[in-house]
């Protein structure tokens, strides 16, 4: 155990030891070694099962080694089970079906090969126990991320690496309060919980960085599955030259599946939200899934041709509306946290613009009716990106003389959160 791990996970986290505590009413987890805090008294033993107890013993404890590493689920997570899972997902998500059917049994002969180290099995463990729809994501990135790579030609070592990458991408999630994860969100995140996920990335790469043995470019592309080949991303604002090619998949997969939180909503939701922004995605992984999502029937009859022309006139003046906003605000005097959530205002806004641009929506001729699933896509996605805004701007001003404050919120809150209809 490194002196660095030793001194990041020396006193135990609240919300990943009251995940291990709920996981443990139903999994045996024990302790794989006796737990000492710094000045050697001995809080747990060996083999003794977690209990509540245990999290009045550690509280404010600083550790002699990390907590992670000294317990174990013995019951928990296995390759078979991994491999079960992603069988059940198969089945159940037709809207997927495109992407991971091609690649089942490549898929699932590989799961059963994943080395599970006991750190991340005992996360796992609890993450399936505890929060069930955070293990399910976990299980939907790796086998996207596996199908995506092996679509590409992967070789098995790579192929294997998508898969554990993408199982443990969000494992980080454990160590903030489970109604700030992005499972509970629904992609409807205020700014305080924004500000608490925003972290997760970074956790994970510590994690897998310092209390397990897996490659050093699982750790680096986790961290870099909310970052954007842009710079626009999270948590360091990577830019491609920067970023990982696993890290560009990782980014892709999280991104579908953040698109499909909805039942309702088609891969071709996925496919539009991965084209809104240019530039955002490596185009190699957004090329098969938009194949993918072309080849799909729609789910819902089209609409009809004057039905997208208001629609499409109507997101033309949200983009309008919210531009001319933030430019007349722009236009005042300010202090230099307000100056800079304008110009990132304007930044994001330009970077929206770009892309409705490009998608042609706007066009006269684009008012067909295949055009109808693209027009309520995008429509979806301008309207979460306007939400994104609202909270990364808040971010970036940080604390404000009130008037200011007051300003910013105004702002903010004149951005169009969704359809009125």
């Amino acid at each position: 155990m490194s002196t660095q791990s030793a001194q990041t996970f020396r006193t135990a986290n609240p919300h990943a030891l009251a995940t291990i505590l709920e996981a443990s009413e139903t999994r045996s987890i024990i302790a794989a070694t006796d737990i000492f805090d710094l000045a050697g008294t001995k809080l747990w033993a060996r083999n003794q099962p977690v209990s509540v107890e245990l999290q009045r013993k550690l509280l404010d404890r600083k550790l002699r080694e990390p907590l992670e590493a000294c317990l174990v689920a013995e019951d928990g997570v296995t390759p078979a089970l991994l491999a079960s899972a992603l069988e059940a997902l198969l089945e159940r998500d037709a809207r997927l079906a495109p992407l991971l059917r091609p690649q089942a049994a490549r898929l699932l002969r590989e799961v059963g090969h994943l080395h599970l180290h006991p750190v991340a099995q005992l996360l796992l463990s609890a993450a399936q126990a505890a929060r069930p729809a955070a293990f399910e994501h976990a299980v939907a990135a790796m086998g996207l991320a596996g199908a995506l790579m092996a679509a590409h030609g992967g070789q098995v070592p790579e192929i294997r690496l998508a898969m554990l990458a993408g199982l443990l991408h969000d494992i980080g999630e454990m160590y903030i309060a489970p109604e700030h994860g992005e499972a509970e969100a629904d992609r409807e995140l205020d700014a305080l919980s924004y500000r608490q996920l925003v972290v997760h990335p970074h956790v994970g790469l510590l994690l897998i960085a310092q209390l397990t043995n897996y490659p050093g470019a699982v750790a680096r592309a986790i961290v870099e599955h909310h970052e954007r080949l842009d710079g626009s991303g999270y948590p360091h604002a990577r830019h491609a030259d920067a970023m990982s090619s696993l890290g560009g998949l990782l980014a892709v997969t999280e991104a579908t599946l953040a698109a499909l939180r909805q039942p309702s909503q088609q891969l071709l939701h996925a496919s539009v939200a991965l084209r809104a922004v240019p530039g955002e995605f490596d185009l190699v992984w957004v090329g098969r899934l938009t194949q993918a999502a072309r080849a799909q029937p729609p789910l819902q009859p089209v609409l009809e041709g004057e039905d997208i022309r208001a629609r499409r006139a109507a997101l033309g003046e949200v983009l309008q509306a919210a531009e001319t906003n933030v430019g007349r605000t722009a236009r005042e005097p300010h202090s230099a946290g307000m100056k800079a959530a304008l110009e990132l205002a304007t930044s994001l806004l330009a970077r929206l613009r770009a892309g409705w641009n490009e998608s042609g929506l706007w066009s006269a001729q684009a008012a067909t009716g295949t055009d109808a699933g693209e027009v309520e896509a995008m429509e979806d996605e301008l309207y979460f990106r306007l939400r994104g805004v609202q909270r990364a701007v808040l971010m970036r001003a940080g604390e404000l003389p009130a008037e200011e404050a007051q300003a910013l919120g105004a702002l903010c809150e004149s951005l169009p959160m969704g359809r009125s209809d």
